[in-house]
């Protein structure tokens, strides 16, 4: 029998453990706590001065200083079509991410021993840019990066340390080949070495393209030019894109390379050139949309309109399998069409469910277009118009989920989440995985874990 006098102490134990433990599971922000770590301007605001950097000419893009405005965002296109239509540059994906992490971001702790996840706002590909871009560093590539290395080692190594960067994340707005040359290349080759140096083996990075091995960077969606600032907003937007007439069957929207080499007799047969060949032949039902020299980029709606009258957009390999053009005909409805599987359904599985691919898009093999004869038409049109219903109210489903809203007016959304929220479930979850195997010393199985798993089985609710 229990000592009476115990009895009121046992009470007050089990009520603050039962306290405490009502405290774990009400804090939303258990196990997402993100520190952003303080780095010198030479390492992120500097480097905006580049924007419109001389050596810039050499590359197919035009400067961006105009693409600062709202944010990072890009400035808004007034009185035109729709107020959540912004000159948004892909580029600028590192300081917009940067400022939404630091505006909005609800678990920021300013302790870095306290934190889930460490954030490095290092503005990756912008300090990539000379090395890409100006002859007299294109033999120092592989030094891209090595600064800010040293830099953590000597001002952080208790960060560095703690958990070997496996808790560390930034972002890398390229395509992942863009820096996966060899350190020790002969010749040096394009790119530079980034993702291939040992100091950042560890760290997660976040990218517009993953290379087949994704257990270092992840990628995450393209900015689009659509940023809507509040839910009646977003569902005004939906509902008109869901109403829209579609009067064309496909469209494919690209430019440079491409429309020169389909134009050229002697070019070389590829999936772009044989798209717009065949769309040539058949303009009463395919619209061409070119965008060479970046007057895409500069007005959006040259492409958006016409992605609102089109039942499927074609989203061929470029120079490498992903497209920004994915994200933009998924924000406007048209259902996208690929044909590879690496220009999105082994990138994007934080945002897009990579098993129900077909419930909202269309694959057709590359080979069989350019080499086998088959008419991409004929595939399109042989789908039967109930089915592209479906798939079209699949893709407007999953289109809030790769946008990255325009947060500055407060609005919470009620708990839609976007591209941004979707990227930092995806990190915080992959960094608390690993940082689990390496307290269960088996750092072995680091690199195999599927952290795509729980996101295909409990977020997609269609």
């Amino acid at each position: 029998m229990a000592d009476p006098t115990t009895i009121p102490t046992l009470l007050l134990l089990l009520l603050l453990s039962s306290l405490l433990f009502t405290t774990t599971l009400s804090d939303p922000c258990t196990n997402r706590r993100i520190h952003i770590l303080p780095l010198p301007p030479r390492f992120n605001t500097d480097l905006l001065s580049l924007c419109n950097a001389s050596f810039l000419a050499l590359s197919d893009s035009p400067p961006f200083c105009d693409s600062f405005d709202n944010h990072f965002l890009g400035p808004n296109i007034p009185d035109r079509f729709s107020s959540s239509l912004f000159r948004s540059d892909p580029r600028l994906l590192e300081p917009l991410f940067h400022h939404r992490l630091q505006s909005s971001y609800p678990c920021l702790t300013p302790s870095a021993s306290e934190a889930d996840a460490v954030f490095l706002p290092y503005y990756a590909s912008l300090d990539a840019l000379p090395f890409l871009f100006s002859p007299p560093l294109f033999n120092s590539s592989p030094s891209h990066g090595l600064s800010l290395h040293q830099y953590l080692r000597f001002d952080h190594p208790q960060v560095l340390s703690r958990r070997h960067g496996h808790d560390l994340f930034l972002i890398l707005s390229g395509v992942a080949w863009d820096y996966n040359q060899k350190p020790n290349a002969d010749p040096v080759l394009w790119g530079t070495s980034f993702l291939r140096l040992p100091e950042f083996v560890n760290f997660t990075v976040l990218t517009l393209e993953s290379r087949p091995w994704p257990w270092q960077e992840h990628a995450i969606p393209y900015v689009t030019s659509f940023h809507p600032t509040s839910l009646p907003r977003l569902n005004d937007w939906l509902s008109r894109a869901a109403r829209s007439m579609r009067t064309t069957l496909m469209l494919f929207a690209g430019g440079g390379a491409s429309v020169k080499a389909a134009a050229s007799p002697t070019s070389r047969p590829n999936i772009r050139s044989t798209i717009i060949s065949q769309c040539a032949n058949r303009t009463n039902m395919c619209t061409l949309v070119d965008c060479s020299a970046g007057v895409c980029t500069r007005d959006p709606v040259l492409y958006i309109i016409p992605m609102l009258k089109s039942k499927f957009c074609l989203q061929p390999p470029g120079d490498t399998p992903t497209r920004r053009s994915t994200f933009s005909s998924i924000i406007t409805g048209c259902i996208p069409v690929f044909f590879e599987t690496t220009s999105a359904k082994k990138q994007y599985g934080w945002h897009l469910p990579k098993s129900r691919y077909d419930e909202f898009s269309v694959y057709i093999s590359k080979e069989d277009v350019v080499f086998g004869g088959v008419r991409i038409a004929d595939v399109l049109e042989a789908i039967p118009e109930e089915k592209v219903r479906r798939m079209r109210e699949k893709v407007l489903e999953l289109a809030p989920r790769i946008m990255y809203m325009d947060h500055r007016s407060g609005d919470d959304f009620k708990g839609v989440k976007d591209a941004f929220d979707l990227a930092i479930d995806g990190t915080l979850r992959r960094i608390q995985r690993r940082v689990q195997v390496l307290k269960e010393a088996d750092s072995n199985q680091i690199y195999s874990i599927d952290d795509e798993v729980e996101e295909e089985q409990s977020a997609f609710g269609f």
